[in-house]
C-alpha cells in the first residue's frame, strides 16, 4: 500500500447557526464532548490543523483564523484557511460532522486522484466540505471566485472524484452534520448508543429540482 500523502487540514467552523438558534454548531456537545473536538481527532495526523471561524476554544497547536469578511461563507474560509497550507494536500472538512472519523479520512486520502476527491452521501449528494483536494487546484478555483458563490459552482470545473464511504448496520453516516435541532437530536442519540434512530419527518412535498446541501 503506498503511504498517504502528507496534508494539512482545513476545518470550517464558523457560520450563523440560525436553524439552532444562533448557537455555535462546533462547539455544541455530542457524546460529551463539542463536535470540533472529533473533528480535530479525526485529523490528528495532518502536517498541520486549521481551523477558521470566530474565536472559540481549540487545543494550542491548532492554528485559529478568520475568513474576510467574517461570516463570508465557506469560499471566504477555505481561502482564509488555504494561506496557511504549505503541502500539496489539504482535507478539507466542516466543523458540524461529529462522525467523519479517521478512517474516513484516510479513505478520502486513499483515493485522491485528479484534483481531489469528495464523499457522496446516501442520497447522492456532494460533500464538498468532506474532501481531499490538491491544494494547487483547490487554491486557484477558490481565488477566481468573485463575491459570494455557492461552493459547488466555485469546485464545479475541478477534476473531482466522487467517493461513497461503505456505512455499516450500527454504524453512524461520517456526513451527518448538526444542522437543525433534529440533525442534532439524532446524532446525540446516535453518540449514546442509540445506533438506529427514526431519521426526522420529511415535508411530503419537495421541489422538483433541489439545491445541493451546503454544510455551511
Amino acid at each position: 500500500m503506498d503511504p498517504l500523502p502528507p496534508y494539512t487540514a482545513v476545518v470550517l467552523a464558523g457560520g450563523r447557526a440560525a436553524r439552532l438558534g444562533g448557537r455555535a454548531k462546533p462547539q455544541l456537545l455530542v457524546g460529551g464532548r463539542p463536535i470540533l473536538a472529533s473533528v480535530l481527532d479525526a485529523v490528528a495526523d495532518a502536517e498541520r490543523r486549521v481551523v477558521v471561524g470566530p474565536p472559540q476554544p481549540v487545543p494550542d497547536d491548532v492554528l485559529l483564523v478568520r475568513e474576510q469578511p467574517p461570516g463570508g461563507g465557506p469560499v471566504s474560509a477555505i481561502r482564509a484557511g488555504l494561506d496557511a497550507v504549505g503541502t500539496e494536500v489539504v482535507v478539507v472538512l466542516a466543523g458540524d460532522l461529529p462522525f467523519a472519523g479517521p478512517a474516513v479520512v484516510r479513505g478520502l486520502l486513499e483515493r485522491l486522484t485528479g484534483d481531489g476527491v469528495m464523499a457522496v452521501d446516501d442520497a447522492g449528494r456532494d460533500q464538498y466540505l468532506l474532501g481531499a483536494w490538491r491544494t494547487a487546484a483547490l487554491r486557484a478555483a477558490v481565488t477566481a471566485a468573485r463575491g459570494p458563490a455557492p461552493l459547488r459552482r466555485v469546485l464545479a470545473p475541478l477534476d473531482a472524484r466522487r467517493w461513497h464511504p461503505e456505512v455499516r448496520p450500527g454504524e453512524a453516516p461520517p456526513w451527518l452534520d448538526c444542522d437543525t435541532p433534529a440533525d442534532l437530536a439524532r446524532a446525540r442519540a446516535i453518540a449514546d448508543g442509540h445506533l438506529d434512530p427514526p431519521r426526522p419527518p420529511r415535508p411530503s412535498l419537495v421541489p422538483r429540482f433541489q439545491e445541493p446541501h451546503d454544510p455551511r
